[in-house]
C-alpha cells in the first residue's frame, strides 16, 4: 500500500465482521522523506523509570510521529519505544474494535481518529482520563473545540490532540493550463469563485475542463462527498445523537449535486487509497484533489510512488468550496489496560506538544491542533512539502482554512454510514450503473441494514 492517510475518514478495509468507517482517517508512513527537526522540550510528567520500561504505541497513516520516538528515547533513558503503524484508520479502527472487544492486546499510547469519537466515547471508562496526569494545566495548548472532542460527557479528557484537518484544493497547474485555465493558485481560487466558492461553481468548471479535456475532473466521489457532509452543522447525527439521514433533504441535495457531477464524467471512478499506484496522480486522469492537511504528504507519496515528482505540477490552493470544512484530525489516548500510564501519557504529552507538532506538519503536513504551533516558522515556512507544491505556503493556507471550522458531532456508526453505506452507492454513481435517486435508495436500504435505528 503507498503512503496514504486516513480512512475516507480512513481506507476501505473488507472486514465482514466489523464495521467500518471512513470519515476522517489514514493510511501509510509520512509523506515526506526528510527527517524533520523536532527541537522543543523532552520533559515529561513522569518520574525517570528505575528499569527499562517499554512503551508500545500504535497509529496509523502519515500522522508525522514516526521521526520523533528515536529523540525521545535519547532523552528519557529507560524508554524504549515499540511503534506499529496501520495503513489506514478504517483498518486501525477494526485493530482496535478486535482488542477492545477482547480485552486484551492495546497499546500503551493508541491513537484514535475524529470519525471513532462516537464509539470510543461510548467506552471513554476504558481510557485513563489524562486530567490525572496533568491534562487540565495543559488543555490550553490546543484549540478549544479539539479539548471539546475529546472529553466525555463526566468531563474526562481521554486523549490529546495531534492535528487538525482544514482542507484546501490540490490541483494540477499543468493540466489546468494545457486547458486553457488559470493555473496559478490565486488564478485557480479565483476560478473556483474565492471567498465564495460553491459545490455548483466546483462542478461547473469541471463540466468545462471536461469540454476541453475529455478528461476527468477529480478523482472519485466519495472524498467529494466525506468533504459536503464535513460542512454541515450536523452530519449523519444530531447533536441529541439521533441519526441524520433519511428525510434529510439538505444532504439529500447534495448527493443529487455529486450524482449529476458522476453523470457528467467529472469522477475518474479511481479506486480509495489505491490510485494504480500513484500513475493516476501523474498520468493526467484528473485535475483537482480534495485536500486536508495531512493529504498533502498523501499526494506526494501518490506521485512519487507513480513516477513523478515536483515537475508534475500539484500545487495547493486557498479556496474550498462551501467554505470552511474539517477533515479528519487524531488523538493520542491512553487505554487504562496499560501497565505504565503514567508513562504513557508523558510520551503523549510530548508528542502532542509544539515542537512535535511542527515536526509532524513538515514530515507529513498534518496541521497542528496546539495554537502556538500553527504560527511557528517550521509551519508557516519553507519545506520538502511546500516546495514540492509549487513553493505553496502550506502552513499560511491551512492556517487561513481551519479559520471558521467548528467541529461537527460524530455520532457512534458514523464511520459505518460513510463507507458501508454511501460507499458502495458512491461506487455505483462512479461506474454509472445507477443514477443518483437510484443510489440514495440504495444507502438508504444499507443504512437499515447495517446501523441500528
Amino acid at each position: 500500500m503507498i503512503p496514504i492517510r486516513r480512512s475516507v475518514y480512513g481506507g476501505i478495509a473488507a472486514v465482514a465482521s466489523l464495521a467500518l468507517l471512513a470519515g476522517c482517517s489514514t493510511t501509510g508512513t509520512p509523506g515526506s522523506s526528510s527527517t524533520p527537526t523536532t527541537g522543543g522540550s523532552s520533559s515529561s510528567s513522569a518520574p525517570a523509570p528505575a528499569e527499562t520500561v517499554e512503551l508500545t504505541v500504535t497509529t496509523f497513516g502519515t500522522m508525522g510521529l514516526d521521526g520523533l520516538y528515536a529523540q525521545y528515547e535519547a532523552d528519557n533513558p529507560g524508554i524504549k519505544i515499540k511503534a506499529t503503524n496501520i495503513d489506514t484508520g478504517g483498518n486501525a479502527l477494526v485493530d482496535w474494535q478486535t482488542k477492545q472487544a477482547a480485552g486484551a492486546g492495546l497499546p500503551d499510547v493508541q491513537a484514535v481518529e475524529e470519525g471513532w469519537l462516537g464509539k470510543v466515547m461510548s467506552v471513554s471508562d476504558t481510557f485513563t482520563d489524562l486530567r490525572d496526569h496533568g491534562a487540565d494545566d495543559i488543555a490550553d495548548r490546543w484549540v478549544d473545540w479539539k479539548v471539546g472532542q475529546a472529553t466525555d460527557a463526566n468531563g474526562r479528557i481521554i486523549g490529546y490532540g495531534t492535528d487538525i484537518g482544514p482542507q484546501g484544493i490540490c490541483f494540477n497547474g499543468k493540466l489546468l493550463e494545457a486547458a486553457g485555465m488559470p493555473g496559478d493558485r490565486e488564478g485557480f481560487a479565483d476560478l473556483l469563485g474565492g471567498d465564495n466558492a460553491s459545490w455548483e461553481k466546483f462542478f461547473e468548471v469541471g463540466k468545462q475542463y471536461k469540454a476541453k479535456t475529455g478528461k476527468a475532473w477529480y478523482d472519485q466521489s466519495g472524498f467529494v462527498w466525506n468533504s459536503m457532509v464535513n460542512q454541515f452543522d450536523e452530519g449523519y447525527y444530531k447533536k441529541d445523537g439521533s441519526l441524520n439521514v433519511k428525510d434529510n433533504q439538505a444532504l439529500k441535495d447534495k448527493w443529487m449535486l455529486l450524482a449529476d457531477g458522476a453523470v457528467s464524467g467529472l469522477s475518474s471512478n479511481q479506486t480509495q487509497w489505491d490510485w494504480g499506484g500513484g500513475k493516476a496522480f501523474v498520468d493526467g486522469s484528473f485535475a483537482t484533489f480534495v485536500c486536508p492537511g495531512w493529504m498533502l504528504g498523501v499526494v506526494k507519496g501518490q506521485v512519487e510512488a507513480g513516477g513523478g515528482d515536483a515537475a508534475t505540477g500539484w500545487d495547493f490552493a486557498d479556496v474550498y468550496p462551501g467554505g470552511a470544512a474539517n477533515w479528519g484530525g487524531s488523538f493520542l489516548t491512553v487505554p487504562t489496560s496499560s501497565e505504565h500510564p503514567a508513562e504513557a501519557a508523558a510520551l503523549a504529552t510530548w508528542l502532542t506538544d509544539k515542537q512535535q507538532q511542527v515536526a509532524s506538519f513538515q514530515a507529513a503536513g498534518a496541521f497542528p491542533s496546539v495554537i502556538e504551533a500553527q504560527s511557528d516558522p517550521g509551519v508557516t515556512g519553507p519545506s520538502d512539502l511546500t516546495q514540492f507544491f509549487n513553493d505553496a505556503p502550506l502552513g499560511e493556507i491551512l492556517a487561513k482554512r481551519a479559520d471558521g471550522v467548528v467541529a461537527q458531532f460524530k455520532g457512534p456508526d458514523d464511520s459505518v454510514i460513510q463507507e458501508q453505506v454511501f460507499g458502495p452507492s458512491v461506487q455505483l454513481l462512479d461506474s454509472g450503473k445507477a443514477d443518483g435517486a437510484a443510489a440514495w435508495d440504495n444507502a438508504m436500504k444499507l443504512l437499515d441494514t447495517v446501523v441500528a435505528s
